[in-house]
């Protein structure tokens, strides 16, 4: 099942989502060191370092909701981008991997599994 339509088959591009719930502690620094390595594990070059945002501030003012607490963050690649999210409350974690250059998908998976200590079910799709 195609989930779009391919408006540009002259671009290469391959997309990963993972997700998931993590069992290790995740503050920014987490965040970053899981980026970078996730970078590094599919082979990836980042040109930039990680941007990490956290809607806490934002929820302690009354703006959004707490179950949203967490870390929103982006990797900027040579070949793209690594786009995060981390919802400290219910540790849950959602992952797209974007780029212009193919990569092993179990690469990222066999990380990520291990860099944020997954040991229920995680499920992920490419597109």
């Amino acid at each position: 099942m195609t989930l779009v339509r391919d408006l540009a088959p002259e671009v290469f591009r391959q997309r990963h989502l993972i997700e998931g719930r993590f069992t290790v502690a995740i503050d920014e620094a987490a965040v970053r060191d899981y980026l970078l390595g996730l970078a590094a594990a599919l082979g990836s070059r980042p040109y930039g370092d990680p941007l990490v945002f956290s809607p806490n501030a934002m929820i302690e003012r009354g703006d959004g909701r707490a179950e949203n607490v967490g870390y929103d963050a982006f990797l900027p690649l040579v070949d793209s981008g690594i786009s995060a999210y981390f919802w400290t409350a219910s540790k849950f974690f959602s992952v797209v991997i974007y780029t212009c250059k193919g990569f092993d998908p179990d690469a990222g998976l066999t990380f990520t599994r291990d860099a944020l200590g997954v040991t229920d079910e995680i499920v992920h799709a490419g597109f």
